[in-house]
């Protein structure tokens, strides 16, 4: 029988060195990445039949990674694997397509259980952070819904305090294009301040490392 096979993504090679022990007496281990640009190259490429990423990640944090590969690879199932116990950061997950959501600090079965129950077709969250995360209430507006994953990219760096000239040169476009996608999101976000913008980054769980 065929084994199910795992992609994985943190940006510390220890934690995918772990993963991989522990992962590989039931899974297939198709590979390990460290940021989410490649994680999302990876993903087409592979198609594995779950990805298990962390949300701070270089170059693309986890949640931007995890839109993206929901849109290229549907029939592949995400479980996040973080230290972001805040509820936040859960409902975030979930919004860009998770159906796991695992704490580091859990017990290293906890992980091989949530993988096997995604596989099932149902939802793993951690007890501590499912009853503040009140997953029920996901149904509801998503105002990042509006915004395309261009947008989403641009908002990620101007939240980490990147300017104009910096998310052009780490998206290959012009700093020009990067005002154009700028007063795109403050328009249909109804937002008028840098400030601002990098508060609803933070809120719906698109700020992260870079």
């Amino acid at each position: 029988m065929r084994r199910s096979t795992v992609l994985l993504a943190d940006d510390h090679t220890i934690m995918t060195d772990g993963l991989k022990r522990l992962l590989e007496p039931d899974f297939e281990v198709a590979g390990a990445v460290e940021n989410g640009r490649e994680l999302v190259e990876a993903a087409k490429r592979i198609q594995p039949d779950v990805v298990v990423l962390d949300i701070s990640m270089p170059e693309l944090n986890g949640i931007e990674a995890a839109v993206q590969i929901r849109k290229e690879v549907p029939t592949t199932r995400l479980v996040f694997l973080t230290m972001h116990a805040d509820a936040t950061y859960v409902k975030a997950a979930f919004r860009a397509g998770a159906s796991g959501y695992v704490l580091k600090r859990c017990a290293s079965a906890e992980l091989v259980d949530s993988i096997h129950e995604v596989l099932r077709g149902r939802r793993y969250v951690t007890p501590e952070v499912a009853e503040d995360a009140n997953l029920g209430k996901l149904q509801d507006h998503n105002a990042t819904g509006a915004l395309t994953a261009r947008e989403r990219e641009v908002l990620q760096l101007v939240a980490a305090g990147k300017s104009a000239k910096e998310i052009g040169a780490a998206l290959t476009i012009s700093p020009r294009t990067v005002a154009f996608h700028k007063s795109n999101m403050m328009q249909k976000l109804q937002i008028h301040t840098t400030a601002e913008l990098t508060k609803f980054a933070l809120l719906h769980g698109i700020a992260g490392e870079l």
